[in-house]
């Protein structure tokens, strides 16, 4: 199960910057241990557990990168076309019964071996054949359109390093090297539930003053697009005895718990209070905005695991951003993935934006691109943590940086898209 302490989240600070949160990650949380064999069919999104080293060369053999003639280079007039007796044929998948002769060329295709003796292919398109013969330019370097053996990956090589999130490509690299399975850590457990006597299932009947339930579909989306196994547990309403006994539950089966809503300092507040009755909580007040009330902690099970327990804020604008700079980092941890920074892009502000200092905010705008191919980002106009709109109207967030106090029109922003963000 989960690798936690008591104090695996303690900060004894006002408002924790990002920086020492994703520190506190790092040292104080181990992946777990667990790792199991999975076919290749099965492995995308899972983390390498260990490096996968090479047993074979790849390519295999020298091959053809294109169709047209394989050539010995030392056979070419430097200064002017060169006539080659064409001497056969190779196709791919083909063994080559004799070496290359004197002067001769060898007609071939992408991925035949290269018959012993040619060490240079010209494509088809620049030869022409006379007879039969093949005319050849000069200029051509020697060694051209040939992959050799072992360029691409080395027998005894770290093909994939260990801690690696295997995207397609990653997988198709292993069936390459004639691999049916990998070892990876096994996913990451997290159990959901949304609480409060104002939250409606969707599809049901509103009563009173409910709203439907939005936070719970958009964390277990967003935590099965990052891999982990999601135990959706429902609402929970404001009942302490409920609320600790299904916290406790989810403790035991769980490597994280996550919620949204219930977890600041009001007296309404009943996650909260479940959670210090059970376990130890500690409030990480975090300098970000949307999103400073996050709720970290530890939630011990009789059967020796301990789960961590997440508390996001309520809005759902706020539970996207902190699902992305806090769960997002604590996941990859606990699968021992090697973290990916997502690359900016830099565009020019279209917005006059002020902020407090000590603080990092993200603001959600639309890029346009500009008549001169640069890109500017717009921001939404309504800038309220409950509008959902505000996310699915535009296409990233702008990060501003803790220094930074006021944005003006012109200024070159960091802008992260939300694909990005959320792969």
């Amino acid at each position: 199960m989960a690798q936690l302490t008591d104090d695996c989240f303690a900060f004894d600070g006002p408002l924790m910057p990002i920086e020492v949160m994703e520190q506190l990650i790092r040292d104080r949380i181990f992946p777990v241990a667990a790792v199991e064999a999975v076919a290749l069919a099965a492995c995308r999104g899972r983390t390498i557990a260990k490096d996968v080293i090479a047993a074979v060369d790849l390519p295999h053999f020298d091959n053809s990168a294109v169709d047209g003639y394989a050539v010995r280079h030392a056979d070419l007039d430097p200064s002017g076309d060169t006539v080659l007796k064409i001497g056969g044929r190779l196709m791919a998948g083909e063994v080559p019964i004799h070496s290359l002769g004197e002067r001769e060329a060898i007609r071939i295709f992408t991925g035949a071996r290269m018959p012993e003796g040619a060490d240079t292919v010209f494509m088809q398109e620049d030869a022409r054949e006379e007879g039969g013969t093949v005319v050849l330019p000069a200029g051509l370097k020697r060694g051209a359109n040939c992959r050799l053996h072992g360029e691409d990956v080395e027998a005894g090589s770290t093909a994939i390093p260990a801690g690696r999130v295997l995207n397609a490509q990653n997988i198709a690299l292993a069936a390459a090297l004639g691999l049916t399975q990998l070892d990876v850590r096994r996913r990451i457990r997290v159990s959901i539930f949304s609480t409060g006597n104002e939250i409606a299932e969707p599809g049901s009947n509103l009563e009173g003053v409910q709203v439907f339930d939005a936070n719970r579909t958009l964390l277990r989306h967003m935590l099965e697009q990052s891999g982990c196994e999601v135990s959706d547990l429902g609402i929970l309403r404001d009942d302490p005895s409920l609320l600790k006994a299904a916290l406790a539950e989810a403790a035991g089966t769980s490597d994280v718990v996550l919620t949204s809503g219930g977890v600041s300092t009001g007296d309404a507040d009943y996650v909260r209070n479940a959670v210090e009755s059970i376990g130890s909580l500690d409030f990480w007040r975090i300098a970000i905005k949307p999103g400073r009330p996050v709720a970290m902690g530890v939630i011990p099970h009789q059967n020796g695991n301990r789960a961590a327990f997440v508390g996001l804020p309520g809005n759902p604008v706020a539970v996207f951003v902190t699902f992305i700079r806090v769960v997002k980092p604590l996941l990859a941890r606990l699968a021992g993935a090697t973290p990916l920074a997502p690359q900016p892009l830099w565009v020019a502000s279209t917005f006059d934006y002020k902020k407090k200092s000590g603080r990092r905010e993200y603001v959600r705008v639309a890029l346009r691109q500009r008549a001169d191919g640069g890109f500017e980002a717009m921001k939404h106009p309504q800038d309220g943590a409950g509008v959902i709109t505000s996310l699915t109207e535009t296409d990233g967030l702008v990060e501003l940086p803790e220094e930074i106090t006021h944005v003006a029109v012109g200024d070159r922003v960091k802008f992260f898209s939300y694909a990005a963000l959320t792969a």
